[in-house]
This record gives structure tokens, C-alpha cells and sequence, in this order.
């Protein structure tokens, strides 16, 4: 009898509980790196970087993306503000004021972090320490990040990326900056290219349905631009997602202002200064995220 009574209990429960909940759905995030002062053509077919050559081959490749300028730092700040800010040096103590695509993510409530090789600590705002560059870390120089606590905190050491990636946390939009070995400025092209093989295929897996990762580099060696202007010099730039079709090559002409522009709209968010007048990188890769 007591046998018969767990049955029917038993049966009562598989009918009332119904079938298992699926898993909710991986979000989807964009990821970029940048590198350091490598033209397109000593990137692309040089058998120094198989893993930079592989990823080319298996998503998109701007073959007509560069730099806006010299040296490092400004690039950096177009990247992130839209502009080079009259900044034609690699300042420490310089500062920037206004927005910034850190601080539109922020106010949209769009989570964002800023990975820099090499950081000592969290919000750390000095010139450099060991491998680390302020002049690679666009973040610092704006004061509506590093005056606002909640964002400051948001650059990290590179560390952490290991971290979050272990915990399957990464942000709606990442940014890695490599040290001044594994992004190639101090060490070969080589060194920068084992590195991007030990973490590239960790955040590839935690991109979702809809991510999207871009590899560039801040400039090249030589002055040309983009639309007849001079610039920083012709660099490789590369997506990779489920998405994007592999072999893709993407011939119009770009620069740093239209991969800002590109995720501005693709986050929803208004186009900053010389980023509102810029063509956006691939529009089609970069559909707005879930």
C-alpha cells in the first residue's frame, strides 16, 4: 500500500512540475583588443602571427581601415571620444574632458570594462608601471570616468579578464589593451600572436548568438588615411562572430572614427563628435545587440 501511495505521489509530481525550464539564453557581448604599430601588410600573410592570419581567414577583414594619426595616444582617444582632442603627443598628464563611449555605456546602464595589460591595480592613474602605458589606456585621461567611482573601477588589470572569463562574466562590451610585450609595441609580432591565441579562443566562446570580437591595431608606420587625408597608416582590423561569414573582406574606407561609430549604433547609443560624420564599419555586423 505504502508502495502504491510514492507512485501515485511520484506521478502527481512529474504531472505538476511539467517538462524542465530551458536554459536562458547566452547574452550576446562585443569585444575589442588593440594592438601596437604593425602596418597592414607586415600583419597580414606574415607567417610571424598564424593565429591574427587564422582569425582573418575565419571572419571579416578590413583591408582599408587605418589610424588617424601619430603617435599612440591620440588614436586612442578617437577610438574612445570621437576625436584626437588637439593632442598630438604621448601626454601623462594631460586630461580630456566630456563624454566618451565609456561613459554612454554607463549612463545607458550598458555594462562595460576596460582590461589594461600590465595595471597594477584597479583605477590606476599613473604614467606607467612595469609593462604598463598610460598612454595605451584612453579611460584614464577622461575625468567623467576617473572622478566617478563606480566607473574608475571598471580598469582592471588584464588579470581580471581571466577571471571573469572563468566565471562567465565578461561585460557587454569589453576592451583589452595588452602590456607593452603581448601587444606587440616592445616584443615581436610573434610574442603579440602566441598571446592572442591563449585568450582570444576563451572570449570567442563567451561571445553569444549575436557577438561580435574586433582585433585592430592603434597605427602603422607610415602617414596614409583615410579619404585622401593624411592619417596614422594602413592597419589590419578583423571581426569574428557567428555572424560573420568567414573569408569576408570589407573594402571601404574606415578609420577609428567608424569603428566608434559602428558601436554607438550598435549599443543605440548617439554618435560622438567626428564619429557622427564618419561612414560606420560593416553596419551589418554590427546589429544592434539583444
Amino acid at each position: 500500500m505504502a508502495r502504491l501511495c510514492l507512485s501515485l505521489v511520484a506521478a502527481l509530481l512529474s504531472v505538476t512540475a511539467g517538462p524542465a525550464a530551458a536554459a536562458p539564453p547566452q547574452p550576446s557581448r562585443t569585444f575589442l583588443i588593440v594592438l601596437e604599430n604593425r602596418e597592414f601588410d607586415a600583419v597580414i600573410g606574415n607567417p610571424e602571427a598564424p593565429y591574427l592570419n587564422h582569425l582573418a581567414q575565419r571572419g571579416a577583414l578590413a583591408t582599408s581601415y587605418f589610424g588617424v594619426t601619430h603617435p599612440s595616444l591620440p588614436n586612442y582617444l578617437a577610438l574612445l571620444g570621437g576625436d584626437t582632442f588637439g593632442i598630438a603627443e604621448n601626454c601623462t598628464e594631460c586630461v580630456v574632458s566630456g563624454p566618451n563611449l565609456a561613459t554612454q555605456l554607463s549612463r545607458a546602464g550598458i555594462a562595460w570594462r576596460a582590461y589594461m595589460g600590465g595595471l597594477p591595480h584597479p583605477c590606476f592613474t599613473g604614467a606607467a608601471y612595469g609593462d604598463y602605458a598610460k598612454r595605451h589606456d584612453p579611460f584614464v585621461y577622461f575625468p567623467l570616468i576617473t572622478a566617478v567611482p563606480a566607473r574608475c573601477k571598471q580598469i582592471v588589470p588584464e588579470a581580471l579578464l581571466r577571471s571573469d572569463l572563468r566565471h562567465h562574466r565578461l561585460p557587454d562590451l569589453g576592451w583589452l589593451t595588452p602590456d607593452l610585450c603581448d601587444d606587440a609595441h616592445d616584443c615581436s609580432l610573434a610574442a603579440a600572436d602566441e598571446h592572442l591565441r591563449t585568450v582570444v579562443p576563451q572570449i570567442r566562446r563567451q561571445l553569444g548568438a549575436h557577438g561580435l570580437l574586433i582585433l585592430t591595431f592603434d597605427e602603422g608606420t607610415s602617414n596614409v588615411g583615410c579619404c585622401g587625408a593624411p592619417g596614422g597608416g594602413r592597419v589590419a582590423t578583423i571581426l569574428v562572430g557567428p555572424h560573420v561569414p568567414a573569408g569576408t573582406t570589407l573594402a571601404a574606407p574606415a578609420n577609428h572614427y567608424s569603428l566608434l561609430a559602428s558601436l554607438e549604433d550598435r549599443f543605440g547609443l548617439g554618435r560622438l563628435r567626428r564619429a557622427a560624420l564618419a561612414k560606420p564599419l560593416a553596419p551589418a555586423l554590427f546589429k544592434p545587440t539583444e
